[in-house]
């Protein structure tokens, strides 16, 4: 679980190592044993690892960060109950806790990663390019911004996860898979078997008679909980979104033309330039390169000499915002086309750099943005004033109205839905149509009384607002039979088939056991063998159920079995003619997938038993009391 929160909450900080790591912290607390470590630790702080200590206040922070991001996610608040009851405070002292552990093993390793290379990390990061694929600056100071880093703090906690993944690069780089293994996977995975078959369906069952009245009424009695009528609730349902609410703002034409001008910037595509760049470790080589290259020496040239490819050196056609290093943008934007520019003492290095081309800065003219732009300024005021109408029908609602009427005063729809149950299905077991997508009116719904005071739903996405009022319960109930009479013989009629068809398929299955042949049993039937070939476990075909599968790949070759079919009135009977375990071709594409797989799960198991003994070396201790009041629980004596 830790694993897909964490990857969830923050993959674009470019985590992937990590993420397997902290995915298996608790095989680390595993391998301690719990009650060793939650205990001690200094009264300001929430947990020790060897001499470091994670401070309470730091943790809380965190841990309040990480709840407001996954409840970003979902679309509504994590409750520190909800969060506790999930463990969400524990992963997350887990994850602190062997990041910790590795940043004191890379210290004492002296391990160190360049400015460069920081830069090129957030540069290639997909969450900080822009429309056109290139890194954007302005987008990467959003990003950052919104899940509250300066910019300094980011690139340090970037620093930091690139020396983790270095050093636990070490441990799992090299994993060696076994061919057994490897044969094994594969014979799981692309193992196929052929089958002769027989599908036995209502008609093999023979002529079922209606049951006799007392048999029914003795059928319906065991089981009438499942034909017990659900509890059905009669709501009043108005929706108010901004989109709903723009559409009856007017916006002239003069707003729309004045908008244009005060939002011109985003209408513009800058300026873009083809750049290449070259870094040195040296203000002294970057000249002595400047000098080769007024003397004559073209710019590739000069990279070639120094062991550079095209890739290497080529950063792309980019607006000067996507250059992440500032003073390499600046000077590069001065040059004209061809130029290259003397040597630049950057923020991740010195660079000399070369403009290959340039594409002229456009303008979306007014006719083709007017239209989007009148829409989203009617947007942006119903956003607004959306909270404006709410309040109007909250107002008229404690003055006496009903929700219908409020809403009717407001030109809002109400909507009345005479049944529902808690499954959205109205009195004929249908769904009902359109219900409020983003929240869960329903839920709402049958946790309150008949014209109860009910806050209206906020949804997350648009801002929109959901009311509902509950106008009539009709509590759930046992149906007599006369209601359900139909669906009661039908179910009674599906379950004499079941029976009978399993009874069936036993006996042909036992002639064939004795002797007979498939074809001579499903023949002496009048049932018609088929034949199906190439069955995988992993994708059972058009006809065959997975447990139809898993049975077939329990039977050995010749032999015969039988399995429900699609439904539990149809019966397969089948004989498993061949299997066919295809070889594996170590350079085939499947073969290095499997082998990927495998090198990766290895790799899992060897880093966090590697980040364990860390852990276990440096010694951790875990300070209940301040992890249950940084959870919101209850402080332990």
């Amino acid at each position: 679980m830790l694993r897909g929160i964490h990857k969830a909450s923050n993959n674009w900080i470019g985590r992937a190592v990590m993420g397997v790591i902290l995915g298996l912290i608790a095989v680390s607390f595993g391998i301690w044993g719990i009650g060793d470590i939650f205990q001690g630790a200094g009264r300001t702080s929430v947990a020790t690892v060897g001499g470091t200590e994670i401070r309470t206040e730091t943790f809380r922070q965190l841990y309040q960060d990480r709840l407001q991001q996954l409840g970003r996610q979902v679309g509504r608040p994590i409750l520190p109950d909800q969060a506790k009851a999930l463990g969400l405070d524990r992963q997350l002292l887990g994850q602190v806790i062997a990041e910790t552990a590795l940043d004191q093993k890379v210290r004492a390793m002296r391990l160190a990663v360049s400015n460069a290379e920081v830069g090129r990390q957030i540069t290639e990061d997909p969450n900080f390019k822009g429309i056109n694929g290139q890194f954007d600056r302005a987008r990467f100071e959003a990003v950052i911004r919104n899940a509250g880093y300066t910019e300094a703090r980011f690139l340090d906690e970037q620093r930091r996860t690139m020396l983790r993944q270095q050093l636990v690069g070490t441990i799992s780089a090299e994993t060696v898979v076994s061919k057994t293994a490897q044969e094994a996977f594969n014979r799981f995975q692309n193992e196929e078997r052929s089958i002769d078959y027989v599908v036995l369906g209502p008609a093999q069952a023979g002529t079922i008679a209606n049951p006799a009245p007392d048999v029914l009424a003795k059928y319906f009695e065991e089981r009438k909980a499942a034909f017990r009528a659900p509890e059905f609730r009669k709501i009043t349902l108005v929706v108010l979104t901004p989109a709903d609410l723009a559409a009856t703002l007017p916006v002239s034409d003069e707003e729309v033309k004045k908008s244009y001008q005060d939002r011109h910037v985003r209408y513009e595509t800058p300026e873009r330039r083809h750049l290449k760049q070259i870094v040195f470790p040296t203000i002294d080589e970057a000249k002595a390169a400047a000098a080769k290259i007024a003397a004559g020496t073209t710019f590739e040239a000069l990279a070639t000499e120094r062991g550079l490819k095209e890739s290497d050196i080529d950063l792309g056609t980019v607006a000067k915002n996507a250059v992440v290093d500032r003073d390499v943008g600046d000077a590069a934007f001065k040059l004209k086309a061809g130029e290259v520019s003397a040597p630049i003492q950057g923020r991740f290095g010195i660079a000399i750099v070369k403009v290959d081309s340039i594409e002229p800065a456009t303008v979306k003219p007014f006719a083709e943005v007017s239209a989007d732009l009148k829409r989203e300024i009617a947007t942006e005021r119903a956003k607004n004033e959306i909270i404006n109408v709410q309040e109007k029908v909250e107002d008229e609602r404690l003055n006496g109205s009903t929700l219908a009427d409020a809403a009717r005063k407001f030109d809002l729809k109400p909507r009345t839905i005479d049944a529902i149950d808690r499954e959205g299905n109205d009195a004929n077991g249908k769904p009902v149509p359109d219900l409020p997508q983003g929240v869960d009116v329903l839920a709402s719904a049958f946790n309150t009384e008949v014209h109860s005071e009910n806050e209206p739903l906020r949804v997350p996405n648009s801002g929109g607002y959901v009311w509902y009022d509950v106008d009539a319960i009709t509590p759930a109930r046992d149906r007599t039979l006369n209601e359900v009479k139909d669906k009661v013989v039908t179910r009674w009629r599906d379950d004499q088939i079941t029976q009978r068809l399993r009874t069936k398929a036993s006996e042909m299955l036992d002639k064939i056991k004795a002797g007979a042949s498939f074809a001579e049993v499903a023949a002496a039937e009048k049932l018609k063998s088929e034949w199906r070939p190439a069955i995988k476990r992993a994708s059972p075909p058009p006809g065959l159920s997975a447990p139809a599968v898993a049975e077939i790949f329990r039977t050995t070759q010749g032999s015969a079995g039988t399995v429900e079919g699609d439904s539990p009135t149809e019966r397969l009977l089948f004989r498993v003619t061949e299997i066919k375990v295809p070889p594996l071709d170590p350079q085939s594409a499947d073969a290095k997938r499997i082998d990927e797989a495998l090198r990766s799960r290895n790799a899992e198991d060897l880093v966090a038993e590697y980040v364990a003994r860390l852990q276990s070396d440096a010694g951790v201790s875990i300070n209940q009391n301040a992890l249950n009041q940084v959870a919101g629980g209850s402080t332990q004596n």
